[in-house]
């Protein structure tokens, strides 16, 4: 039988949101092992005076299986 778990966590990126997921992902894997997935629950952006996107901002949950 498994057993998972899920954390969630919040990772930035100034190029797009799938850069934002892929870094956070890629970060959680250096502590949390096993990880099966993830669910992006909210999307953010900051802007510049002018409007433009400067930073793509993700809120993720993480499965991973408990060994």
């Amino acid at each position: 039988m498994s057993i998972a778990k899920i954390i969630e966590i919040n990772a930035a990126s100034n190029t797009s949101v799938e850069d934002a997921v892929r870094s956070g992902l890629k970060k959680c894997a250096e502590s949390v092992k096993n990880i099966k997935g993830a669910w992006v629950n909210e999307t953010k952006v900051v802007t510049d005076d002018a409007g433009n996107v400067t930073e793509w901002r993700v809120n993720m949950r993480v499965s991973f299986v408990v060994e």
